[in-house]
């Protein structure tokens, strides 16, 4: 096997790609000396401000033989919605197939519930009470956080 140049790349290439390697080794250094605080998550900042909740429901996803979704009031004992195959409510299916893997990482399953929260703020999140992770259904549009706003009490919808 011959050492062909022609296939190498070119002296500018290379030192530009290692320029830029300095540069975001330098720049993260930079961040990292000089203490500068990293982006506080909205919960964070919620808890900062002390934003009260305004509605909060605790809410149990079960996936039904026949694939629909059945989402329960917890407290109420009662069904909230029924979410039937072929209904245009992807973004639910979605987020909760995503918060299902988490909780099969986890070694949950179905069983416990999710608290679905609309802060003072404004804000919208969906929390599970098992891992604590949190989605701030606000940041996917206002179509998308309708879909999960429409689970809480008729009263207290934004």
């Amino acid at each position: 096997m011959s050492h062909d140049h022609a296939t190498m790349l070119p002296r500018g290439t290379v030192a530009m790609t290692g320029a830029l390697i300095l540069f975001a080794i330098g720049a993260t250094a930079a961040v990292r000396l000089t203490g500068t605080p990293l982006a506080a998550s909205p919960a964070a900042m919620r808890a900062e401000s002390h934003v009260a909740p305004v509605a909060t429901r605790t809410l149990r996803f079960a996936d039904r033989a026949d694939g629909a979704v059945v989402i329960e009031d917890v407290d109420a004992g009662s069904v909230a919605q029924v979410i039937e195959p072929g209904e245009q409510t992807g973004f639910i299916r979605g987020v909760m197939r995503g918060l299902a893997r988490d909780r099969r990482m986890h070694g949950v399953g179905e069983a416990p519930p999710f608290s679905l929260t609309l802060w003072r703020d404004g804000e919208l999140s969906l929390t599970d009470t098992v891992t604590g992770r949190s989605i701030e259904l606000t940041a996917f549009g206002a179509t998308n956080r309708a879909a999960f706003a429409a689970l809480l009490p008729q009263e207290k919808r934004p």
